[in-house]
């Protein structure tokens, strides 16, 4: 991490969480406070909390149950999570069609939001855009943080169409974003079998089409962004 930038809120949430957890005050099994609680301790807002508890399941550190609370993982992790190509083929089915649906969600509501962003975006949005990209390029073998900063990316898309319905509806898919993310980019890297500097240059060249204000480039780039993904599930479905 860059010493010279101070820690966004959501980062030192997430880093006073895992110390507690890698010192053992927070044990495995332990179920977190609620997201309203977390909040009122840590003094930030809701959606801070939920980004730090995404930010440690997509670590492998939480387990995130819908409706049923947070808890601490019995196990933590000592390896990083199958890459979607390494899983066995029936994992692979189950885990290819969550992601499907999602990517199915991502393609009608954030094609969009892009294109609504370049007609309304701000200074202060395309401000932010631009500082997460630069994030994203100063820690490029973060993957962690990447993939965190990827959703933070497409939901700051969203906040930037100055329409807060859509806004709700990215914030409500938050931890589903998460939980897909890492799919999602191990899956863009499986079929380029390219790098992390091609993805960023993907996400540059949505961010370029929205600073532009031309709202069909925009629209067409995420399309063609989510497309990709898409392909690379269906050929794996069909066994390619």
């Amino acid at each position: 991490m860059n010493e010279n930038r101070p820690l966004k809120s959501h980062e030192w949430v997430m880093n006073d969480l895992k110390r507690q957890i890698e010192e053992g005050s927070l044990a495995p099994g332990d179920r977190l406070a609620s997201v309203v609680e977390l909040a009122e301790r840590y003094g930030v807002g809701r959606s801070t909390i939920r980004e730090a508890l995404s930010a440690l399941k997509a670590m492998g550190m939480l387990d995130i149950r819908q409706g049923g609370g947070t808890f601490v993982k019995s196990a933590q992790p000592e390896t990083a999570p199958s890459h979607p190509g390494m899983l066995h083929p029936e994992a692979w089915a189950d885990r290819a069609l969550t992601l499907r649906h999602i990517l199915e969600v991502r393609r009608v509501l954030e094609t969009g939001c892009a294109a609504l962003a370049a007609a309304n975006r701000t200074g202060d949005d395309l401000g932010k855009l631009s500082a997460i990209l630069d994030e994203m390029e100063a820690r490029m073998d973060d993957e962690a943080f990447n993939e965190q900063a990827d959703v933070r990316f497409h939901e700051q898309i969203a906040a930037a169409t100055r329409n807060p319905l859509l806004m709700q509806l990215m914030e409500s898919m938050s931890l589903r974003l998460h939980d897909s993310m890492r799919d999602t980019r191990a899956l863009w890297f499986y079929a380029e079998r390219s790098t992390a500097q091609r993805l960023l240059e993907e996400h540059r060249a949505i961010y370029e089409a929205i600073a532009e204000g031309d709202a069909a480039e925009a629209k067409s780039r995420m399309e063609l962004h989510i497309a990709k993904v898409e392909q690379v599930l269906n050929e794996k479905g069909a066994g390619t």
